[in-house]
């Protein structure tokens, strides 16, 4: 189990962002080994977006999922290198649309930064006034609650203010570093 050194122990100071993580015997923790073992959990793949303005904007986000019911919560963790997602921040309100297996595309082309991510994609206004795209498995609208830092990502939490699913659709899936296809 890695153990973990701390910088400085300063009250008030953001433990997340101090820590240097070390493995068991002292060495500095081996973030490839730890991209490797956590590629084996599999998860779909999402877009996030917002309207700014009459700008569309979004960016792909791997790192998603329900953090509540009661009241209904989701949680994400964009990159704070991101360029998209401190707009969408300031918007307070996105849609998170979760990828079907056929938009691969789409993922790689929200995943990087500038350029017309939307140029042919497309798409509609959700109930929220965020993009809502095409052909999607499922989405789901929601107002930003709170955003932390973690790490080199922020962690996002937004209250869901609407939902939908196309039932005829199957989930885009990451898993070891590419895309795949879910079969019940």
């Amino acid at each position: 189990m890695p153990t973990e050194e701390l910088d400085a122990d300063e009250p008030g100071e953001d433990l997340l962002a101090t820590r240097r993580p070390r493995d068991g015997d002292g060495r500095p923790f081996d973030t490839a080994r730890f991209r490797e073992v956590l590629g084996h959990f599999p998860t779909g793949v999402t877009v996030v977006t917002a309207l700014e303005g009459s700008e569309p904007v979004g960016f792909t986000c791997q790192a998603f999922a329900s953090l509540s019911l009661d009241p209904p919560l989701v949680v994400l963790a964009p990159g704070k290198s991101s360029t998209s997602w401190p707009r969408i921040a300031e918007v307070g309100r996105f849609c998170v649309n979760v990828l079907a297996e056929d938009q691969e595309a789409v993922c790689r082309d929200f995943a990087v930064s500038g350029g017309d991510k939307f140029a042919g994609v497309g798409w509609r206004p959700a109930g929220n006034g965020a993009p809502l795209l095409e052909g999607v498995l499922a989405w789901v609208e929601c107002r930003l609650v709170e955003a932390h830092a973690a790490g080199d990502h922020e962690l996002v939490v937004g209250l869901v203010q609407d939902m939908g699913v196309d039932p005829h659709r199957r989930p885009l899936l990451y898993y070891r570093g590419g895309f795949g296809r879910f079969e019940p």
